[in-house]
């Protein structure tokens, strides 16, 4: 089985929402049950219905975070050998070539992936064409509005 790759702070961020649904998420939804279980008849109790969503939501969240977890490879990216290459866990500095603009991008595993953070997946069509590329070099990328060309200004490991 392919161990999807995972940073060390990507890692730390699941582990806290997962303390966080079993220590306050979970025990709150079982108190609600409980108080619309107390009002009686549960087949017309609307909160009793809506705890139970949400406790399934809960618990089916539970099991994925923890099989997330067990089925990672958990990369420092603070050990990784400093070079001027885009790999795993890279933060790359690029500037749109046709308009100048620039964008801050960190290569991060599919789990951990937030493009509103700047965290696009390895397996995304940018970072895949970024990957084994250089500070300097020009990379064309297919986005949604068509091809652009993107220059890597700086490569940083954090």
């Amino acid at each position: 089985m392919h161990r999807k790759p995972l940073t060390l702070k990507g890692a730390e961020r699941l582990r806290i929402e997962l303390r966080r649904l079993k220590t306050e998420d979970r025990p709150r939804v079982i108190q609600a049950i409980a108080e619309a279980r107390a009002h009686g008849d549960l087949s017309e109790n609307a909160e009793y219905h809506a705890a139970r969503e949400q406790q399934g939501f809960i618990e089916g969240r539970i099991k994925q975070l923890e099989h997330d977890l067990s089925h990672c490879e958990i990369i420092d990216v603070s050990h990784l050998p400093p070079g001027d290459k885009v790999v795993f866990g890279a933060t790359v500095h690029l500037e749109d070539q046709d308009d100048g603009s620039e964008v801050v991008f960190q290569i991060v595993g599919e789990l951990e992936a937030d493009v509103r953070h700047g965290m696009i997946s390895i397996t995304s069509p940018i970072a895949r064409a970024l990957v084994g590329k250089r500070e300097g070099d020009v990379v064309d990328v297919a986005v949604p509005g068509g091809t652009r060309a993107l220059e890597i200004v700086a490569v940083r490991y954090a």
